[in-house]
């Protein structure tokens, strides 16, 4: 298959990471694309963008009505939620699902796509139960842009990380209450934390903070500013030793994770949806949910909503830092496991299973 109409959003969230890289692929392979933005295209974090892409890039956008053929398949990457409008006959839609509840305008939406390729078996096995017949995962790829840099960076500490949205799915507050219990004030140990949230206003998140870490401050716990470059997260990744954000409660795949990991890290992983796809024991420190909770935090999840509804998954907190002094332990020596990822999941992968599930 060399042509496809492509709509995405290109932007520094995790969608827009995901529709860079496949782009970068489709480019690499000369396929013609016809690239219908969602929301206004913006490559910025993509810092070492080779020239020539970023040519063929903008002409995906400036040329797509001229490609447009009605006979060509459209691919979306898109939430559920919004998925509805079709460009040809012929659409299918990749998407992201985290919980455990499809909802019956979800399963409705799912069912008008061709096929729904979902990001992890978890989210196919949970449409399936609800009688979507039209689904199948389609698992996601180590970016190239991030590599190991070689350099020394906190010596003698170790170094915890995490990152993405502060949110209560992923456990942020609970996690930063967790460490700071844990290791607060002892600079053997450092927290460096990427967890800003866009759709949140800069006081409401260092409301959260602050009540996360019960009005304290701690020297060893870092905050860092929105991270406006795939270099700067490449620093990020490779300057810690242990990644905590592997502790979500629900994830459609966990991009920084996942990274980390296929860097050589170490991550604290619970196992369970999409975690399930590319961490075991071999390659993460595993933790059992010890339990399942209500996803509903008033702000991204609303209880009663057309979409994402269910629970997220719990840990317990002794557990955890159980893990954690284990984790201490291991960073001493690469996680040669993890590095192994980088081949196992490629965006060249991804791409070759999309185009088989549309060839079909």
């Amino acid at each position: 298959m060399q042509e496809i109409i492509f709509k995405c959003p290109i932007n520094s969230l995790s969608f827009g990471n995901v529709s860079f890289n496949l782009m970068r692929e489709m480019f690499k392979r000369d396929m013609t694309v016809a690239h219908f933005p969602i929301g206004n295209p913006d490559a910025s974090v993509f810092n070492n963008i080779d020239k020539d892409f970023q040519e063929w890039l903008q002409g995906s956008i400036n040329n797509r009505f001229k490609i447009l053929r009605k006979d060509i398949p459209t691919l979306q990457l898109w939430h559920i939620n919004g998925s509805e409008n079709r460009i040809t006959k012929d659409h299918y839609l990749l998407t992201f699902y985290e919980l455990d509840s499809p909802t019956n305008i979800e399963k409705n939406l799912v069912d008008i796509h061709d096929k729904v390729l979902f990001s992890s078996s978890h989210a196919q096995k949970a449409f399936k139960s609800v009688g979507c017949r039209n689904t199948s995962s389609v698992p996601m790829g180590f970016d190239p842009d991030f590599h190991k840099t070689g350099k020394e960076y906190l010596k003698d500490k170790i170094h915890f990380g995490l990152m993405g949205k502060f949110e209560k799915r992923k456990h942020t507050s609970k996690l930063l209450k967790l460490w700071a219990k844990k290791y607060g004030n002892n600079y053997n140990y450092q927290l460096s934390c990427c967890v800003n949230n866009s759709f949140m206003k800069p006081e409401q998140l260092n409301s959260l903070i602050g009540e996360a870490l019960e009005g304290q401050r701690y020297g060893n716990i870092n905050f860092l500013p929105f991270l406006k470059t795939n270099s700067e997260m490449n620093e990020l990744l490779n300057a810690i030793d242990i990644d905590l954000t592997g502790l979500s409660g629900a994830e459609g795949w966990n991009l920084p994770s996942f990274n980390a990991t296929a860097l050589g890290k170490w991550s604290i992983v619970l196992n369970h949806t999409s975690h399930k796809d590319w961490a075991n024991e071999s390659n993460s420190i595993l933790i059992e949910p010890s339990g399942k909770e209500p996803a509903y935090d008033g702000v991204f999840f609303q209880n009663g909503s057309d979409f994402n509804q269910g629970n997220i998954n719990t840990f317990d907190n002794d557990e955890v830092i159980s893990k954690m002094e284990e984790a201490e332990s291991k960073c001493k020596e690469e996680n040669s496991e993890g590095l192994k990822l980088q081949d196992i999941f490629s965006y060249s992968k991804t791409l070759d299973s999309i185009i088989a599930e549309i060839s079909k």
